[in-house]
């Protein structure tokens, strides 16, 4: 089976038992395992999945994280799972937070079990960005997500591509989205960057209410060609 379908056939699954897992274990079991599994991992091999991985970080003993995907013996990604009805905020980050000060794991993953977000360090050496570079969500599959997943498969998985790669994603992510926001309502910055292009005249406010709209409209049409 390819490994799209792989992925299908478990969100297939995933949305059929939506409502009868409770837990963070019931979770665990009944999706992120399965998710790992279908990432090329054997979820029973204590050298490549580790359940509750430990390591100590500063003045906090025993701090653990729910897995840990091995290779030659080091981490190379880590996963933190919530509650199925978890709506994974930010301070549900904070173990894999840690364990990126402390180890060089450059991939952690934060997980509901439906939603996946993938965290790595681009910003700063040893500290998890606070935005994750990609975020797959097993009820909604989009095909060029899948194919980003791919690179963390055990056959494929190597850091310096995966790295470079979830830079590329997460500045085009966010590109995305602010020229979205700008599409919806373009900000006054916005507005008086691109009449400046066009217009040699002084930019008051009448002519920026009015640029707002043509603005506005030279969006829609660029976009529906």
């Amino acid at each position: 089976m390819d490994f799209i379908d792989q992925i299908k056939e478990l969100s297939s699954k995933i949305s059929k038992r939506s409502d009868r897992l409770e837990t963070e274990e019931a979770t665990k079991n009944a999706r992120v395992m399965p998710f790992i599994r279908a990432l090329g991992y054997d979820v029973f091999n204590p050298e490549e999945v580790v359940p509750e991985f430990t390591c100590d970080v500063g003045t906090k003993k025993g701090e653990k994280v729910d897995y840990a995907i091995m290779k030659d013996g080091n981490p190379i990604m880590l996963f933190e799972c919530k509650s199925a009805n978890s709506n994974l905020e930010e301070a549900h980050a904070s173990q894999l937070y840690r364990y990126f000060s402390v180890t060089e794991v450059k991939v952690g993953v934060l997980t509901n079990g439906i939603i996946y977000k993938f965290y790595s360090d681009l910003e700063k050496a040893n500290t998890m960005d606070a935005k994750p570079f990609l975020e797959l969500d097993m009820l909604d599959i989009k095909d060029h997500l899948v194919e980003e997943l791919k690179r963390f498969r055990n056959e494929s998985f190597k850091t310096d591509e995966i790295v470079s790669a979830a830079s590329e994603l997460k500045y085009t992510k966010e590109i995305k989205r602010i020229l979205g926001e700008e599409l919806d309502s373009p900000s006054e910055e916005f507005v008086k960057f691109v009449t400046k292009q066009v217009y040699s005249g002084i930019i008051t406010k009448p002519v920026r209410e009015k640029f707002t709209d043509i603005l506005h409209h030279a969006f829609k049409e660029f976009i529906n060609g």
